[in-house]
């Protein structure tokens, strides 16, 4: 199930697999990782396996050294954080339209004592309070499902690129092993809300988390979006047999 390309003029948009009113998605979305963030990256790690790091990981190598990284709904800091331990970043501002989830980035980077050089801004995907091509490199993991208006997001995210900055997004999409699929969808549908009823108390949020990835556009669908917003050298790679792609484009 994909939902047709967003736009600013829809007046109701997919949460999961209901329909929402536009004006009504972002606390709706707000509310769901209110209820998760202190066991959000916990939930992560039991959902997947641990994998979700290696997926991370994969995007943290395709940045340059040495870069001005923004990481939009970056909220608990994984790729910020990994991105400045492990490729020398100059600095890195987390975007994250959830003021939870940037308490718990703000707390994360304090224990690894990685605070200096990152800056955490509470702030829509659609409306970055940035200027224009500031941003050596941008990414968003596992974020872009979740924005109101992917329209407006991708047309922000390519502003306050540079020329000749890299845009990297890594987001669940659509598995190519038939076998593998029918596996992953039970998982998903049956195991996954039981689990952030478990260990969160909220199995609704997980359920909307699961659906909101059905809803969301296949690799190809995706890659067409980012050329429609500008963005040129546009490419993906399939991670985990396409549960994630690895999107990448370049503002040319």
């Amino acid at each position: 199930m994909v939902e047709p390309t967003d736009s600013p003029e829809r007046s109701d948009i997919s949460f999961g697999f209901r329909r929402v009113a536009t004006k009504e998605h972002a606390a709706l979305v707000r509310g769901v990782f209110d209820s998760v963030a202190d066991r959000y990256d916990l939930m992560n790690d039991l959902m997947s396996g641990g994998v979700h790091r290696l997926w991370k990981r994969a995007l943290i190598d395709r940045l340059r050294p040495g870069t001005a990284l923004i990481d939009v709904a970056g909220g608990t800091g994984d790729v910020a954080l990994g991105f400045m331990a492990h490729r020398d970043g100059r600095d890195a501002t987390i975007i994250d339209a959830n003021t939870d989830m940037l308490r718990v980035g703000r707390d994360r980077a304090m224990d690894r004592g990685l605070a200096t050089g990152i800056t955490f801004v509470c702030a829509d995907a659609a409306a970055l309070p940035l200027p224009d091509h500031g941003a050596d490199a941008v990414t968003i993991s596992f974020g872009l499902r979740n924005v109101s208006c992917r329209t407006k997001a991708l047309a922000e995210m390519y502003r306050v690129l540079s020329p000749g900055g890299h845009f990297l997004c890594l987001e669940f999409s659509r598995v190519v092993l038939p076998v593998f699929a029918r596996i992953y969808n039970l998982y998903s549908f049956q195991i996954v809300p039981r689990l952030g009823r478990w260990v969160t108390g909220d199995e609704d949020s997980y359920r909307y988390l699961v659906e909101s990835i059905r809803a969301f556009p296949h690799q190809e669908a995706l890659s067409a979006e980012l050329r429609d917003a500008g963005f040129g050298n546009v490419s993906h790679i399939n991670l985990t047999g396409g549960i994630v792609a690895l999107h990448s484009a370049w503002r040319v």
